[in-house]
């Protein structure tokens, strides 16, 4: 049996594979009914990531638990994301592994690899309302474009390349 991941717990970002896939789509699950209404579940993102030339995904594993999943757009495929860099398309982090600092630990690494990639920005949005991610984003520095699509702000974080 795997100890449960604590704040001190390695991250790492893992491709989903055959044999992680159900494990990861149950991830969501774990989320509030408020929660699930802002981020799409994990299956979903998966199957949508495999019509998109440009998506980018892995599962969030905290040493060898997973504990959440992200995806990026990467590209210009505009009938799905209207972003020509590197977009956050989807972050989660499974209900009891909130607040243990692995949604940070994760944007640092997703930032480390879009630096190798050549990008010096990272562009989100998020839905206002209960358990809205904006303070979690602001905390990053994150910082709002002054752009609204439908009803998503949208923010970037502006780093090195």
């Amino acid at each position: 049996m795997t100890e449960q991941p604590t704040s001190a717990s390695e991250i790492s970002l893992r491709r989903v594979t055959m044999a992680t896939v159900g494990d990861i789509c149950d991830l969501s699950l774990t989320l509030t009914a408020v929660q699930r209404d802002k981020v799409a579940d994990n299956s979903v993102s998966i199957a949508e990531a495999h019509f998109s030339e440009n998506a980018w995904f892995r599962a969030i594993y905290a040493d060898d638990t997973p504990v959440g999943f992200v995806m990026l757009h990467i590209g210009s495929d505009y009938d799905v994301i209207d972003c020509p860099g590197a977009f956050l398309w989807r972050l989660m982090i499974a209900r009891p592994y909130q607040r243990m600092g692995f949604g940070d630990k994760a944007i640092a690494l997703v930032v480390r690899e879009m630096k190798a990639r050549g990008f010096a920005e990272l562009f989100t949005c998020y839905v206002v309302g209960e358990d809205s991610p904006e303070g979690f984003y602001k905390r990053l520095g994150f910082v709002p474009t002054g752009e609204v699509f439908e009803d998503e702000i949208e923010l970037v974080l502006k780093f090195c390349a």
